[in-house]
């Protein structure tokens, strides 16, 4: 059986299995999945990524993968990391391998940033994920929600200040 292996998202090849990847965990939550190569490629390469990505490898067969970005707070005077997502194929879980997956974007977060903790989403009805991530130290975040203003949200406060 060839070694796991975790490996930053860097060429053409790596989007493809990056993409295959998020389209899975879109598949597994019940998801529309909107982010094709071209939408990664943008968001992934060029002078200032917007995010990042590793791949988790067992020769040519992608077990697991992480996409991240960078956040800061001013609460904490620090940069952090949000994981927007994070998947392991059906045959990896129950082996670390999410464990493993955040730890090493912990360590590229902190080396890219210096960020000094990590956060993420995770859906009310997915139970199972919400009881591996309270088994790794995440607890939900308290006296606050998150808002969204989506494109047409974004599209309208431009109007109103031109």
């Amino acid at each position: 059986m060839a070694e796991l292996r975790l490996t930053r998202v860097a060429c053409p090849a790596d989007l493809e299995r990056l993409e295959g990847a998020l389209a899975a965990l879109s598949a597994d939550l019940g998801d529309p999945h909107a982010a094709g190569r071209d939408s990664l490629a943008r968001a992934l390469f060029g002078p200032n990524p917007a995010a990042h990505g590793l791949l988790a490898q067992a020769g040519d067969d992608t077990r697991g993968a992480a996409l991240f970005s960078p956040v800061y707070s001013t609460v904490k005077g620090m940069a952090g990391v949000y994981v927007s997502d994070l998947w392991v194929a059906p045959a990896a879980r129950g082996q670390g391998l999410g464990r493993r997956l955040l730890a090493a974007v912990a360590d590229e977060a902190g080396a890219l940033w210096g960020a000094g903790w990590l956060k993420l989403a995770v859906y009310d009805h997915s139970t199972a994920a919400q009881a591996f991530y309270r088994r790794l130290g995440f607890a939900p975040a308290q006296g606050q929600q998150e808002l969204r203003l989506e494109a047409a949200g974004i599209a309208a406060l431009r109007r109103r200040t031109a």
